[in-house]
């Protein structure tokens, strides 16, 4: 009898735990359609604990409907096959959009720890769905059958992407290769992931501390007070604590006296990741750089640039180096004339150093102030946060007639994070935008777009986009209001361009749309805003001085106009050298592992680069190439300013907010994602291929 009530005990007591679990999971917020307005997720109803379940079972729901789609006894078409495909995985999508947002923005061990844990489970299940023999056979039988299909662009597009896909994705090799792919992807991924919660680690273990006031000759207020919230913040009351973050250490490059404290932040930044410690990314990146050689050869490329390359509009490394080394051409001697330039401002100054790099931004500044009578400090005030965010929304209404209303009622996951509800100007519900400004311990550095669900229509119903924008500004201080530098006024303008591709999206398939683009063809609508920030009639809608309200003067928008084109010998120098180092590193043809070190200053040797300008992103650090998404790649952004400056140039023919030229690119670029052919949609818009000579005037190179 004893015996029974104990076995009686167990079973109840597991029924309790079953229904326990059942409560659990009926509680998780990702397994219903979100209760809330446009369905926002619901972030304060999400806990660590939601994430790894939900993506447990988001991973088994698309596996039963990849399982589905096999099994189909249907003749394989369109719908049933490629739609139904595109479709799938719908929870898994709710929760990594969320989860890999949250992990960029607002980060922590544990969700650190999760991404960890994730990262074999996401890999093996992609892999599972590319390397599906049965389903690639149906989506190849579709695809040969493509002429007799009758489909629209929009979908014959969705098939020819799929195809390739899958191709890329390893189905036509043997078993035992595909095996090999496997264990490539997954330890890619965990790669990534590393190398970039290294560079978050190293960045916000910096401290420099600075006991003496003296210390902070030349430093702008704004900045110092900043510098004592943050020591104050840290327990170090009385004294200024400066970091790698970029509103901390841009002021002490630009404006400190003291040269010692110049040289100990910029050493401190080019070095991160590269002590051979904890954080050392040395090996994570060339390890990486050997595996997707590996992976390449594996898939029929030569080299990983290959690889990337042929999806996108400069289709070879051949064409991308050739456009690289001929804009370098330009670029070095103007450098090194720039360079001479600062050494003479030195001995002018009475110094008698060599320039070294921690002294060009100082040095640059007085030449500035020399040449156009313009410290980028009298800007600043100008600049207050709020006043260029509302400057970007007034030109955005002026061009598509969107409205952006605050909403405060609206789910959000950081007190600093702003939310609006963007309309038409009829008022229609376009999307929801959040804006997240400011650094923090637990938020990557830099600054970019994403977003927590996509445009799409599908079965009769439009989903609205939910979008993020994220920046890492100079937070106010004291009675002191974020007061931005031009740097990060363009910053704003670009991150909100790019928003832009994916509100103003308009395709039936999510995987198509907003920035679903080539790399080289995604950063067209962000760079072509930053045509409009420098414009008169632009700045008379944002530049008012934040204590007197009075718009920036006329003559310091002259000035800021005769110093457009100052330093950007140093400007293209430091961005083009980083664009040929990550194609050095991805053109690599043997899969060995190198030299970290040596390698780089193989590849700067050969760029030209000269010691007293440092390469924009050093290995250990370049994120875009190693864990995000930019490998043979960062040099889209100059491709891509080829086509906004020659897109520009339309609006400064016919006017900056011409209505007609705005809807041509609202229509053939915003709206068509990754629908068509980016050149076809570019001549659609523009009536013609972009002519380089816009760029090369915009950069003072002709």
């Amino acid at each position: 009898m004893k015996k029974f009530l104990v076995v009686l005990s167990m079973v109840i007591m597991m029924s309790a735990c079953h229904n326990n679990e059942k409560s659990i999971e009926r509680q998780n917020p990702f397994y219903t359609d979100y209760d809330t307005p446009y369905g926002i997720p619901p972030f304060e109803k999400i806990k660590l604990d939601d994430y790894l379940p939900a993506f447990k079972r988001g991973i088994i729901e698309q596996s039963k409907e990849i399982e589905e789609i096999v099994n189909n006894s249907k003749a394989p078409d369109f719908k049933n096959t490629i739609e139904a495909l595109e479709i799938s995985g719908l929870l898994l999508n709710n929760v990594s959009s969320v989860f890999y947002n949250l992990n960029g923005s607002l980060t922590s061990d544990e969700m650190q720890e999760i991404a960890r844990a994730l990262s074999p489970l996401l890999s093996k299940h992609s892999d599972d769905i590319a390397l599906n023999s049965v389903l690639f056979q149906k989506i190849e039988s579709v695809y040969n059958n493509r002429q007799n299909l009758n489909l629209n662009k929009e979908d014959s597009m969705l098939l020819e992407k799929t195809f390739k896909r899958f191709v890329r994705g390893g189905a036509q090799l043997n078993l035992e290769d595909q095996s090999k792919l496997r264990k490539i992807n997954e330890e890619l991924s965990l790669l990534s992931l590393q190398f970039g919660e290294n560079i978050l680690a190293e960045t916000n273990k910096f401290q420099m501390i600075i006991d003496e006031e003296g210390d902070l000759e030349g430093l702008p207020e704004a900045s110092v007070m900043s510098a004592a919230d943050a020591a104050k913040s840290a327990g170090l009351e009385g004294k200024w604590l400066f970091t790698l973050h970029n509103p901390s250490m841009m002021p002490v490059l630009q404006y400190s006296k003291n040269r010692s404290m110049r040289e100990k932040i910029l050493k401190a930044y080019i070095s991160r990741c590269d002590r051979n410690d904890e954080f050392d990314n040395k090996k994570i990146l060339s390890r990486t750089a050997s595996l997707r050689v590996e992976r390449a050869q594996l898939l029929g490329y030569q080299t990983h640039a290959d690889f990337v390359l042929e999806q996108n509009m400069a289709k070879s490394a051949e064409t991308v180096l050739s456009f690289l080394k001929g804009l370098i051409k330009d670029a070095m001697p103007m450098a090194e004339l720039e360079k001479d330039q600062l050494q003479n401002v030195v001995f002018k100054n009475g110094e008698n150093f060599k320039l070294e790099a921690w002294d060009w931004w100082y040095y640059a500044e007085i030449l500035r102030n020399e040449k156009f009578d313009l410290d980028e400090s009298q800007l600043k005030p100008y600049f207050k946060l709020e006043n260029v965010r509302d400057g970007v929304f007034d030109l955005a209404n002026k061009l598509y007639g969107l409205q952006f209303v605050l909403r405060n009622d609206l789910p959000k996951y950081h007190n600093d994070v702003e939310v609006y509800e963007v309309l038409e100007a009829d008022q229609r519900h376009v999307g929801i935008l959040y804006m997240d400004y400011y650094p923090r311990a637990s938020k990557r550095g830099g600054a970019w777009m994403s977003s927590f669900r996509k445009q799409s229509r599908l079965k009769g119903e439009k989903i609205t986009p939910v979008i993020t924008t994220n920046y890492n500004f100079t937070a106010p201080s004291g009675d002191q209001p974020s007061l931005l530098s031009w740097d990060e006024v363009e910053t704003m303008f670009h991150e909100f361009g790019h928003a832009l591709h994916g509100l103003l999206a308009n395709t039936t398939y999510n995987s198509l749309s907003g920035t679903s683009v080539p790399r080289d063809f995604v950063e067209l609508p962000s760079q072509i805003m930053e045509n409009w920030a420098p414009e008169p009639e632009v700045l008379a809608l944002y530049a008012r001085h934040h204590e007197t309200g009075d718009l920036i003067p006329d003559i310091l928008v002259e000035k800021m106009t005769k110093s457009r084109t100052f330093n950007q010998g140093f400007a293209m120098a430091e961005y083009l050298s980083a664009a040929l180092l990550d194609m050095d590193w991805h053109t690599l043809t043997d899969n060995k592992e190198l030299d970290v070190q040596a390698f780089e200053n193989e590849s700067l040797a050969k760029s030209g680069l000269i010691p007293e300008i440092v390469v924009r992103y050093r290995s250990t650090y370049f994120s875009h190439i190693f864990s995000g998404g930019y490998s043979a790649g960062y040099y889209s952004y100059i491709w891509s300013e080829v086509l906004d400056s020659d897109a520009f140039e339309a609006f400064k023919e016919k006017g900056l907010f011409d209505q007609h030229t705005a809807q041509l690119f609202r229509k053939n670029i915003l709206e068509k994602g990754g629908t068509e052919d980016p050149m076809q949609l570019y001549v659609a818009f523009r009536g013609k291929e972009p002519d380089q000579n816009a760029l090369l005037k915009n950069r003072g190179l002709k």
